[in-house]
């Protein structure tokens, strides 16, 4: 392990954050332990912001709950943010809640792993009743997709023959596991390396393979037929956005500058690792810039639209309104209309 912590990671943003000048600001504020800050720390890192007409403001903060919500979450909704990502289907619940949030660009494929100890008897979903299994918290999109696969194939509902255990955070969640208090957990996908890289830990089953199969779709959404489908996606308030929409079209065109520089460039990667990640160790640093370049997804289409509504569609066909915490994708939730500026 490294030193690393949330005061050392934001010193190195702090080193290119700039003065915003005449430019709009938009405030982010992502977890210390999110894979979204190598793209935003890339994005400062070279000033791709200010490229494209805007100042990003990047804070991290923590990954634990506030009110059942998400830190992150929680600063959208409350005024102390213009630019967040989450799983969509927790945008669905807030939006139809009445919180005026939108989706304006996708993200990417950001669900984790079911990670269990090396001699487990665990090798499927099949295998989870009668275990105590760890997430961050019984909404969590792992979970859902989990409990859906599980009803669709397996024909039982681990939230009632298995044990749940929520854990409030990312990094409550890993020491569940590593005191032996769960024989299971269910992390996202960046800490998933460190875990099993470093540990006597083995990943069963990355949920990715869930998404493709739930959906029915693959990666064939788009017509270079490599595209996963998003789960997660940016987020902004409709005020932010109807004040300020030259800055979220800015903030689409430096994502995706970032994107292109962090497929193809190797040793800035490594200058993430030593500045950003948890675990030092290069094999794991290899193994999250692999994985994020496979999952991100730099652009959405109206297949990639639709690709997302089958998702949700079967995951409430299967897990229902209970599981989810909405019945239906809310008007207005997604905003594809918006054009990178060129």
């Amino acid at each position: 392990m490294t030193d690393i912590d949330i005061s050392s990671q934001q010193a190195a943003i702090d080193e290119f954050q700039g003065d915003p000048g005449d430019r709009p600001v938009l405030r982010a504020r992502f977890e210390h332990n999110g894979s979204p800050r190598y793209m935003l720390y890339t994005i400062k890192r070279f000033g791709y912001d200010h490229d494209h007409g805007f100042h990003l403001d990047l804070q991290l903060v923590s990954d634990e709950l506030e009110a059942g919500r998400e830190t992150v979450e929680a600063k959208l909704q409350e005024g102390d943010a213009d630019l967040i990502d989450i799983d969509y289907i927790s945008t669905a619940r807030e939006r139809a809640d009445g919180a005026p949030i939108v989706a304006f660009h996708p993200y990417g494929q950001t669900v984790g792993g079911l990670v269990t100890p090396t001699d487990s008897p665990i090798e499927g979903l099949a295998d989870l009743s009668g275990h105590r299994i760890g997430v961050v918290r019984r909404l969590d999109k792992n979970w859902i997709l989990v409990r859906a696969a599980c009803r669709e194939f397996h024909d039982f509902d681990p939230d009632e023959t298995a044990t749940p255990v929520e854990a409030g955070s990312k990094v409550e969640l890993t020491r569940l596991l590593e005191d032996g208090e769960v024989d299971a957990i269910l992390q996202f996908w960046q800490i998933v390396p460190e875990i099993v890289e470093t540990g006597p830990y083995r990943e069963v089953l990355p949920m990715s393979r869930l998404v493709d199969r739930l959906a029915d779709a693959g990666t064939d959404t788009d017509t270079d037929g490599d595209r996963p489908i998003p789960v997660s996606t940016f987020l902004t308030s409709e005020g932010y956005l109807a004040d300020h929409p030259d800055a979220i079209r800015g903030f689409q065109g430096a994502f995706q500058d970032a994107v292109e520089r962090l497929q193809h460039d190797d040793e800035l990667w490594d200058e993430i690792g030593a500045r950003l990640m948890y675990e030092g160790d290069p094999a794991v640093i290899r193994a999250v810039r692999d994985q994020w370049r496979e999952m991100v997804v730099p652009d959405w289409d109206e297949s990639t639209l639709a690709g997302m509504e089958r998702l949700f569609d079967e995951l409430h066909a299967v897990a229902g309104t209970d599981a989810l915490g909405v019945d239906e994708l809310p008007d207005g939730l997604f905003r594809p209309e918006l054009e990178v500026d060129a």
